[in-house]
């Protein structure tokens, strides 16, 4: 069984062997702190795990087995922002638990996980608590020697945790009372990061060669190599559930698959067009889930804006039986998908394209012309869905043609964002204008599958002798939204037109 801790701390050293013979600095008095209380020492014991490459280190992660302390165990921190750290935690045992390994997986795939460095670390704990007792940090003064096959290194270092609720300012006032006293935040973000670096068996940097900085390959890949990384870091949040993790790695997969199609006179579409299949499938799978999600938000907004004399019958119970039963079968989805070789397969083959990308001769000219013209392509493709969806008469027809208008949107949002570290100002824009009618066209085609889920609700109610004449209200509100939403689209869309670059 796993369970998630948030950390949020701060690590410091000793600048010289002055300051560490004097310890360290009582902390009484400093930003509410009452008292120092002494908890005794414990010995722990750690070994860390990663893949012979170092893959979990180079992006941030750790996974050690600990013994020794209250929290023996598995632990597998990921970093959230700099000082910050979900520490995921698993029972003791022998092997790499299943929950743990699912979480690395994206990133450690076939390599295996194996023993890579052991922390021997001698804890002298304290509590600093305020007037009423309550504990606000955990002060913690490690002496500490790293083991990495015949070589060993060891430091003193002091680490200051805050206790769940407290506000983060009470680390810069440690900060300050430690800079006094002879401290400074440590250079390593990690005791695992220092002992790699102290045994040399810091994580190198995998080599992705690629054209001269300024030329239209090397700003295609830079772009195609975030994407990959957000594909890749995304999967073990949308496997915790975290809020919005499935959007975010749809859009990533999006990305990928547009920059592929924008940008195939810089890399050859003959070989990424099968990839592009496969972001495809993966966006598909994902997307089930997101989808739900949306119209769950979308559907309990509506009801929370609904009087209270007209929600008749049942409406939340029904609602969230529906969402549970379908959400449950979106997220096995989903979840089934990132388990699955196909999807391991994929990122092999990103990581493949990377490191040999099949560049043709326009990817050695200057970034601006060519971006410029694959930028401007997509944005006449979107032109011409949109003035073929607003040509046609309200109904089916025209709800298709500007669902297909809105993908062009994004491909045109996508493109333009890629370009603007080349481009700049003038891309910015333009995405900004463009982002604007995918907006709207995106609330319309919502719009349109949500009556469809609306109209279903209504049969269920009806059907169980329940009054269908809420969903019938929201279904007219979905209605009145999409024609709001047409009757924005032409004025955004002209000043999207304008944006051109």
């Amino acid at each position: 069984m796993a369970d998630t801790k948030r950390e949020i701390e701060r690590k410091f050293e000793f600048t010289e062997p002055k300051a560490a013979r004097r310890g360290v600095p009582d902390l009484t008095g400093t930003a509410g702190i009452a008292a120092v209380l002494d908890q005794g020492t414990v010995d722990l014991d750690a070994v860390y795990y990663d893949t012979p490459d170092g893959r979990l280190a180079a992006d941030g992660l750790t996974l050690r087995r600990r013994t020794g302390g209250a929290d023996a165990g598995w632990h597998l921190k990921l970093p959230v922002s700099p000082g910050v750290r979900d520490e995921v935690r698993a029972e003791l045992s022998d092997t790499v638990p299943r929950s743990l390994a699912a979480l690395v997986r994206s990133r450690v795939r076939d390599a295996g996980l194996h023993p890579q460095v052991r922390l021997l670390s001698s804890r002298k704990v304290s509590h600093l608590v305020d007037g009423e007792g309550a504990v606000l940090a955990e002060l913690s003064t490690d002496t500490v020697t790293a083991e990495r096959d015949d070589t060993s290194a060891g430091w003193t270092e002091v680490e200051v945790e805050l206790a769940d609720g407290v506000d983060p300012g009470l680390l810069d006032a440690v900060e300050k009372a430690f800079r006094k006293g002879g401290l400074k935040v440590s250079d390593a973000p990690s005791k695992l990061a220092r002992a790699l670096a102290e045994t040399d068996g810091a994580p190198r940097p995998r080599p992705e060669p690629g054209p001269e900085a300024g030329t239209a390959g090397a700003e295609v890949l830079a772009y195609l190599r975030a994407q990959r990384d957000a594909l890749i870091a995304q999967d073990p949040a949308v496997r915790r559930d975290l809020p919005d993790s499935v959007h975010q790695m749809r859009v990533a997969t999006r990305r990928l698959r547009s920059a592929l199609k924008t940008y195939r006179k810089v890399v050859d579409r003959s070989v990424t067009d099968p990839l592009g299949e496969e972001l495809k499938w993966l966006a598909g799978e994902l997307g089930v889930d997101r989808d739900q999600e949306v119209l769950r938000e979308r559907f309990q907004e509506h009801l929370d804006g609904v009087p209270r004399h007209l929600l008749l019958g049942p409406v939340r119970s029904r609602l969230r039986i529906w969402n549970t039963t379908r959400r449950a079968a979106s997220r096995k989805r989903a979840l089934a998908a990132l388990d699955s070789r196909r999807h391991l397969a994929l990122l092999d083959a990103l990581d493949a394209l990377l490191a040999d990308p099949p560049l043709l001769p326009a990817a050695a000219r200057p970034a601006e012309p060519v971006l410029t013209k694959a930028v401007r392509r997509d944005h006449r493709r979107l032109a011409r869905r949109v003035d073929a969806a607003l040509a046609l008469a309200p109904g089916h027809e025209r709800d298709l043609a500007l669902h297909e208008a809105r993908k062009a949107a994004k491909r045109a949002r996508y493109a333009a964002e890629a370009a603007t570290p080349a481009l700049g100002g003038a891309a910015k824009g333009m995405a900004k204008a463009v982002k604007a009618v995918q907006t709207a066209l995106g609330d319309h085609q919502d719009s349109v599958v949500a009556r469809e889920a609306l109209r279903l609700l209504a049969v269920q109610a009806n059907g169980a002798g329940e009054s269908s004449f809420t969903w019938g209200l929201l279904y007219a509100r979905e209605e009145a939204l999409a024609e709001r939403s047409e009757r924005e689209l032409p004025a955004l869309w002209a000043e999207a037109s304008a944006a051109a670059l």
